[in-house]
Order: structure tokens, then C-alpha cells, then sequence
């Protein structure tokens, strides 16, 4: 087995492509806005992170009858390299993306970090690896 992407579940599709592309400034590799599919192009394959309407594969695995979950703890977290977590946090700021927190250095994980959601609430990491004098090697284990 290999992964073939990620498909995010996504409660209002034009929403969701609207903060992919023009708020992340993610490159669009297939599918367009008023779609029901759409992927996009964040390093390697090109369709490793795409959007797709929930109602849809609900009905595709028969659980249309059951609700969507809220008020609850992530299961999953997209996790972009970036260049520069700092860059990116002011880019993105400007235009309009909501931060959980501001930038980070987490030495245990050699990781500068930086955390959002999309309009679903997914939570997205922004990472950049941190110089190895700035790793907090007790907690690397």
C-alpha cells in the first residue's frame, strides 16, 4: 500500500476552495469553484490534499443519517513545510487567515510552528525546521 492523498470532508465546498486558493494560495490541479471536487498541489503528488462535500461520501458509506462531529478534539492535523513559519503567519494574515497561536519554536520537535484551521475547523500546522542549536535534545528522546 501506498497513500494516495488526503480527501478532507469538507461541510460547504465553495467555502472550503475559496480558503485552499485564495486564502493558503494553494495551486488548484483539478476541479473549480461551484465543483465537487477539487485537489490541490502541495509538493509531490498532485492530488495528495483535495476537498470533497461530506454529504457526498455519507451517502457513498451510508451514514447520511448521522451528524457531523463538533466540540471535539482534532483527529487529524494537516502539516505544510513552509520556508519561513514567520513569513507565511504575516503573509497569510494579510490575507484574512485566523491564527490558534502565534509562531513557535518547538525545540523538542526541531520544529518552528505556527497553527490555523479552515472553515471546517480542520486544524492546519505550518512548519519549519528549526537550526539544531535551537533543538531541545532531552526531549528528542
Amino acid at each position: 500500500m501506498k497513500l494516495n492523498g488526503i480527501r478532507l470532508l469538507v461541510k460547504n465546498f465553495d467555502e472550503s476552495f475559496k480558503f485552499y486558493t485564495e486564502k493558503l494560495g494553494l495551486k488548484v490541479t483539478w476541479g473549480e469553484l461551484g465543483g465537487a471536487y477539487a485537489s490541490f498541489d502541495v509538493g509531490g503528488n498532485p492530488d495528495s490534499l483535495a476537498i470533497f462535500p461530506s454529504d457526498f461520501m455519507a451517502e457513498a458509506v451510508g451514514n447520511s443519517d448521522l451528524a457531523l462531529p463538533d466540540n471535539s478534539r482534532e483527529k487529524v492535523a494537516i502539516i505544510l513545510s513552509v520556508d519561513s513559519v514567520d513569513e507565511s503567519y504575516k503573509e497569510l494574515q494579510s490575507r484574512g487567515v485566523k491564527f490558534i497561536n502565534t509562531p513557535t519554536d518547538m525545540g523538542g520537535w526541531g520544529m518552528r510552528t505556527v497553527h490555523l484551521r479552515d472553515v471546517d475547523g480542520n486544524l492546519i500546522e505550518l512548519d519549519s525546521e528549526l537550526s539544531k542549536d535551537k533543538w531541545d535534545k532531552d526531549l528528542l528522546g
